[in-house]
Formats: structure tokens, sequence, C-alpha cells
């Protein structure tokens, strides 16, 4: 069955997304800065670049005790997610820089994380920044029946638990990546003939997509054991850094968009949205942490993500200044800008959000 046509309202009388985008444009243009990254920017990617290739030189090269190899993998798995959403988010965005072929190259360090950037372009850029939390569109709310994220998916008597559950399966995300979650979004998005830009052709996707497995398993897998690791103590590496990702990733994923402040709004019968595109981005996504530096430093700027779901295309190095614009505008507006001022409380949030949700909904 094809999916509903999902249209937003054009209708803003009060216009808050052009007087938004006007004021926003106005402080690019007054500061004469470019909307992409800088400097700060390329400094943070060399950072995270190190975080992720350091410690496996030295556990390749070196030969150390089995706890400093777990600890070191555990860096690993760090740099692998701030690679992911310092470097390889904004410029899967086309924000990194203002080149394209610099955009293009370090978006495909997806590769090297275990991803593909054609899936990776629909599910987040289309799906995810288009119908954002609404079931049956946005991938990111939609676990299957193991994780209840929306009150419009079918509840099931696990539920009850996912409280207590939840958070230990978010360490696999990243390893359903690697396994399967590409090769099965490969299918689908081609056969729906999504993409981002322009569709590409089905041989040369699925070319890219396992010569990338390939280049993958080769420096995760294939080289450790070539220079003499044991297969189980590969598979321990392996997951371990995965499993590190994963959690990381996840979380302040989840801290976004899954929270009692955030709504998961359905459209009509007829398809249509209740709000403009941009008014629905600001009740359905939430900050947390806007003031700790280094929220903002490891996150990629992710920790604002309301200014990301607005401004997508503005690399998140920038968040921070435009950030007290689209709050005052909203505000102005009286349209909501959700926010939690602490990570733990947004995570404690979070948890409560996923028991409420797995409450049998005509208790909850």
């Amino acid at each position: 069955m094809d999916k509903q046509v999902v249209s937003f309202s054009r209708t803003d009388s009060a216009k808050f997304f052009k007087t938004l985008n006007k004021r926003v444009n106005n402080y690019f243009k007054e500061n004469n800065i470019k909307r992409t990254g800088n400097w700060k920017l390329y400094i943070k990617a060399m950072v995270m670049f190190t975080l992720l290739i350091l410690p496996a030189i030295l556990i390749l090269t070196l030969s150390l005790p089995g706890w400093a190899q777990a600890l070191l993998m555990v860096v690993v798995g760090i740099g692998m997610a701030g690679v992911g959403m310092n470097v390889m988010h904004d410029a899967n965005h086309g924000s990194f820089s203002s080149k394209k072929w610099v955009n293009k190259l370090m978006g495909s360090s997806i590769c090297i994380i275990s991803g593909n950037d054609y899936n990776w372009k629909v599910q987040h850029n289309v799906l995810h920044h288009t119908y954002t939390n609404i079931q049956g569109h946005d991938e990111d709310i939609d676990s299957g029946r193991i994780i209840r994220f929306s009150k419009h998916t079918k509840w099931s008597k696990m539920h009850k638990y996912q409280k207590y559950y939840a958070f230990l399966l978010y360490g696999l995300l990243t390893v359903n990546w690697a396994i399967t979650t590409d090769f099965i979004q490969t299918y689908q998005y081609l056969k729906r003939k999504l993409a981002y830009g322009k569709l590409p052709k089905p041989a040369t996707q699925w070319t890219k997509l396992i010569i990338g497995k390939i280049v993958y398993y080769s420096i995760w897998v294939a080289l450790p054991l070539a220079v003499g690791f044991s297969w189980w103590q590969v598979l321990i590496g392996f997951l371990i850094m995965h499993y590190t990702a994963g959690i990381i990733l996840s979380v302040i994923f989840q801290l976004a968009h899954v929270m009692p402040n955030t709504d998961m709004p359905l459209p009509d019968e007829n398809g249509n949205m209740k709000n403009t595109w941009a008014i629905h981005q600001l009740f359905t996504t939430s900050n947390f942490s806007p003031k700790s530096w280094l929220a903002e430093f490891y996150t990629g700027g992710l920790n604002r993500q309301v200014e990301h779901h607005l401004f997508a295309n503005i690399s998140h190095i920038h968040y921070s200044k435009i950030a007290k614009i689209v709050k005052e505008t909203a505000h102005e507006f009286s349209l909501p800008y959700n926010e939690y001022n602490t990570f733990w409380k947004a995570v404690s949030e979070h948890y409560n959000q996923l028991k409420v949700l797995g409450l049998k909904p005509k208790i909850a």
C-alpha cells in the first residue's frame, strides 16, 4: 500500500517563518559571514577524526593489555559518533563547506562509520526533516514492534517494560547500520524512487553500497585479523566500538523528538497537516543543554535541534548565535520553543516519556 501523501498548511497569517528567515539572513549579512562551516568546524573535524583513528592505530601497533584495548575502543566509539555528528552530518546537509566537493568528501566519511550517504540523506534529510514526528513517515520514530516512541504506534504488552530495556537497545543502532539496515533501506528507497536530489541508478547505488561495506569491514575487521588479533578479540572490539557510538547517537536523537514537550501530530483524512512546515518543527522538536560548551562542541550542535530543523542548511557552528533570534521570534509569535536546561534533565524526561508510552493506551 502506498503511503498517504502529506501536505503542510500554507497559511501563516502572522508570517512567522518569513520574519524569522529575514532576521537570520540579516545576521549573516550584517556580520559578513558565510552560513557554512569555518575554521572552528575544521578544527573540530580534526579532533573527531583523531578520536576515531588514533586509538585504533595504538591498538594495532602497540602491545597493550586487554583492558587498555577495550578502553581505547570506547574512545573509538566516541570518535565514531563525533565524526557522525560534527563532520558527516553537516556535510550531507551541504553546510560543512561552500564547496560541493568538500561536502561530498566529508559526507563520504559515513562509509567508515558503517553507513551509506544515499540511505542517510533519504531517511534523514527527506523523511525526518520533512515529516518530523509524523507516524508512518518519519522513520526515526519507527523502531518496529520493540520500542513505542509514538502514541500512535500499536501498543503491546512488552512496551510496559520498555523503560527498562530501551536504553540497552539504543546501543545496537550502528551495529544494525553495519549489518542489515543499509541493504533494507536501499531496496525500499529505490523501489519507492526516493532521493535527496537526483535519484541514483539502482546498479550505481548497489555498487557503491557494496564497495562501501567492503571498505568498512576491511578497516574494522580484516585489518585487525591480518595483524594478528583473534576473531573473538576483533568481535569484542567491534561490539564495544559500535555499542558506544550507538548509545551516544540514539540518546541524542531521542532527546530531540521523543519528549513530553514534543508533539506527534497526524494529518487529517485528506493528508493535510494543521500547521505550516516551519511551525510544525517548533511543535515537534526540542533542545537540551543550551549553555553547555561541551554539549555544543561534541554533539555538533544537535543539542540545538530547533535551530537545526529550521535551518539545516546552516552549519551547526552558527546555531548558538542564531538561537537567540529563533527563540525571541518564536515567543513573539506565541509559538513554542522547547528546551531543557541540562542534558540529564532531558534524559530524565525522555525516560518518563518512555514510561508513559509504555502504558496501555486506555490507562495512559
